[in-house]
């Protein structure tokens, strides 16, 4: 069976690459593809993360073990036909932890025809990569206008001026 897959860029403009990859091969080869699809370097950490048909994240997929976990399972343990089993299954997939470059993964067609090509392999590619990762839509906390506990509780006058910082540090 050969998977087709679409991966997306998280970003306004479309940017996106179809990937051939048989049901056998593991995450690890669908990582490998991507990478090289959208160009990256390939010498930065990166997970998948199961997901729904909202695109809500769940359980990590990482390249390594990263040993803060008791499960050591990576991509390398996960064939495709495993965590994607049908048209339209869904994963994300974030690449660089620093950058946070981020792609929705979405099984196009699944077909029974025979592997001709060396896979992972892609057919369609969709836009240019930029050259930096796209800046995450994340809203900005106000510490300003957020009010902490109840207005009885909160003192307002209290500021940085009155901590005593400096007599902490004479100590060292």
């Amino acid at each position: 069976m050969i998977y087709k897959i679409r991966v997306i860029l998280d970003t306004k403009e479309d940017v996106f690459r179809d990937i051939e990859i048989r049901n056998k091969q593991t995450l690890f080869s669908l990582y490998k593809g991507i990478v090289s699809a959208f160009s990256l370097q390939g010498e930065e950490l990166a997970s998948f993360y199961e997901s729904d048909k909202n695109w809500n994240q769940g359980k990590e997929i990482p390249l390594e073990d990263m040993g803060d976990t008791s499960n050591d399972e990576t991509m390398a343990d996960f064939q495709i036909s495993e965590v994607l089993p049908n048209i339209g299954d869904r994963m994300i997939f974030v690449y660089d932890y620093f950058e946070m470059w981020t792609f929705y993964v979405e099984v196009m067609e699944i077909e029974d025809k025979k592997a001709v090509f060396n896979y992972p392999l892609t057919v369609y590619r969709f836009g240019a990569m930029p050259l930096k990762a796209p800046k995450r839509n994340h809203e900005l906390l106000d510490l300003e206008d957020e009010i902490i506990g109840d207005d009885d509780e909160h003192d307002a006058d209290t500021s940085f001026d009155d901590l005593e910082i400096d007599s902490d540090l004479e100590d060292f």
